[in-house]
């Protein structure tokens, strides 16, 4: 395995391919990403350690959702067992699946917690009905410990994004396959960097098709009622687009084992 290093409008057709794959097999991939959404809602009952636990899931989750997206892009439709295939590999690779799970739950409760040391005591704008205005947008965009925490995230979002992947069909130990995902990203930055304002053009093109909608057929109670769901669906769709970042920054002789 060794690291590839792509054209930067390789990330475009990323968001391509995500978008392509999830479509060929929309509700089983959409399925499986709100079997994990619901896992987490479950857990997140459980003060704090249902929380911990949620967070330690998500680099399993990750490489579940990979594994259905390969299994989606070659017409194949991903069955709810494919959202565990990071626990069906033997004990050794579980447990370097939860080493992985445990490092990621730390560093993002590291993140929020230096984070939270910059938050400033800004009195809530009171809107009726929780709708979403401008005055509470600049409200939440003019938190200190917001960009401290989006700053933060960055570094640690690097480190995870190959990290699952590297671990499981690659057989990197947990620790080695973080320094080896910041480096790929980092190496890929273009590419990196045109996938996520790509993914950006997709949410407000998606944000403007639903306020559209609304406006001709229901106003604000239908905008409401589609969000939610629209949110999902676009996070699915992300989702299902990782595995082509991963896929296309390392050229291997073998291939990976599910």
């Amino acid at each position: 395995m060794k690291l590839n290093i792509v054209p930067a409008r390789t990330g475009f057709l990323w968001v391509k391919l995500g978008a392509r794959t999830f479509f060929r097999q929309p509700l089983g991939m959409a399925g499986l990403f709100f079997m994990f959404m619901a896992t987490v809602s479950v857990l997140s009952i459980v003060p704090f350690v249902g929380t911990l636990v949620a967070l330690a899931l998500v680099p399993a989750a990750t490489l579940g959702l990979m594994a259905a997206t390969r299994e989606a892009e070659q017409g194949r439709f991903p069955m709810p067992s494919t959202l565990v295939s990071a626990f069906r590999g033997g004990p050794s690779k579980t447990r370097s699946m939860l080493i992985l799970g445990a490092m990621y739950a730390a560093g993002l409760m590291l993140v929020l917690g230096v984070s939270a040391l910059f938050a400033t005591d800004v009195p809530p704008v009171d809107m009726p009905g929780g709708e979403v205005t401008p005055e509470r947008m600049r409200e939440m965009l003019s938190s200190q410990g917001l960009w401290v925490a989006l700053i933060l995230y960055v570094p640690l979002l690097m480190a995870f994004w190959h990290a699952p992947a590297l671990v499981y069909w690659h057989g990197v130990t947990p620790f080695k396959s973080l320094f080896f995902s910041v480096m790929a990203c980092w190496a890929n930055k273009g590419a990196m960097l045109l996938y996520t304002l790509g993914w950006m053009v997709v949410i407000m093109i998606a944000g403007v098709l639903m306020n559209l909608l609304a406006a001709l057929l229901g106003g604000t109670a239908l905008l409401n009622l589609l969000i939610y769901p629209m949110v999902l669906l676009l996070a699915a769709m992300f989702h299902t687009s990782i595995w082509f970042t991963v896929r296309d920054s390392f050229v291997t002789e073998d291939k990976p084992g599910v």
